[in-house]
């Protein structure tokens, strides 16, 4: 029996759908960064650890780095490139310019993303909740404090 090494794959990501031969194991996020370069998506950890490279596929907030690229065939895709519409920022992004929860930036696209998935599920979540939306996320530089006052202030 022939091992398949590569396979052909279709996806819609942040709207628009893409077909490429990608490696069996190649994974998502490099994917999306390298073959389609949307590098709004960042490689943090690479293993599923840091938040940075999360995506919201077919609805649900996953971290791209524990994704193969071959499993998201078919599905729809969610990066930070698809939250502003012709440069203008979403009342989200505001909220992290405005509460200063972007410190050096390498956690902001992951935490915008999760940030996301929970206000498009839920668009007034209680203090706990939020905390939770964002405890796969890591930050080094911000404490977290203003990252969970800008989502707070979103969802408000």
């Amino acid at each position: 029996m022939a091992v398949e090494t590569s396979r052909t794959i279709a996806v819609e990501i942040n709207g628009t759908t893409y077909e490429r031969e990608v490696e069996a194991r190649r994974l998502l996020v490099h994917f999306i960064r390298d073959d389609l370069d949307l590098t709004g998506t960042h490689v943090g950890c690479d293993t599923g650890n840091c938040g940075a490279c999360s995506v919201i596929l077919d609805g649900t907030l996953v971290k791209s780095c524990m994704v193969l690229a071959v499993q998201a065939d078919g599905a729809s895709i969610d990066t930070v490139e698809s939250l502003s519409q012709d440069d203008d920022l979403t009342d989200l992004q505001q909220a992290f310019s405005d509460h200063h929860a972007l410190q050096c930036g390498y956690c902001t696209p992951g935490m915008l993303m999760s940030a996301t998935a929970l206000l498009r599920e839920n668009p007034h979540p209680t203090d706990e909740e939020i905390k939770r939306a964002i405890q796969g996320n890591i930050c080094r530089c911000t404490g977290y404090w203003n990252i969970f006052e800008a989502i707070k202030a979103a969802a408000e």
